[in-house]
């Protein structure tokens, strides 16, 4: 174990002996409830439930967020390569420019047609 992977495996270790730990504190020290109904209820805060919970809501909310995500997460891909971005011109990674710009050009392709199709649909719009 002269890797240095001995310290993985302490922290593995170390970090399912506290989740054991906190389960086993919180089944002892805790207790029971005696109130079988209060179990079942949304939300154990004292207040009886009223109204169904099945609330209809605008599904733009959900696309809006979606597409937030997808290009979060796009932004997200685009961290490494710009991080790297002076070793590859300088040719220290091996990858020749032209596939890095290449992939670079691809991809802000892919963002820029679903940028421009999310805008069509009207999915854009806050109303």
């Amino acid at each position: 174990m002269d890797s240095g992977y001995w310290i993985l495996l302490v922290f593995l270790l170390l970090g399912g002996f506290i989740a054991a730990a906190a389960i086993i504190v919180g089944k002892v020290l805790g207790f029971a409830s005696k109130d079988g109904k209060s179990k079942f209820e949304a939300y154990e805060c004292g207040m009886e439930t009223f109204g169904n919970a099945r609330v209809q809501f605008k599904v733009g909310y959900v696309v809006f967020a979606l597409i937030f995500l997808v290009f979060d997460v796009e932004a997200l891909f685009l961290f490494p390569i710009a991080v790297h971005w002076k070793s590859i011109v300088d040719g220290t990674l091996g990858i020749p420019v032209w596939v890095a710009a290449l992939d670079l050009g691809i991809f802000f392709a892919v963002l820029v047609v679903a940028l421009a199709y999310s805008w069509k649909k009207g999915w854009l719009k806050w109303e």
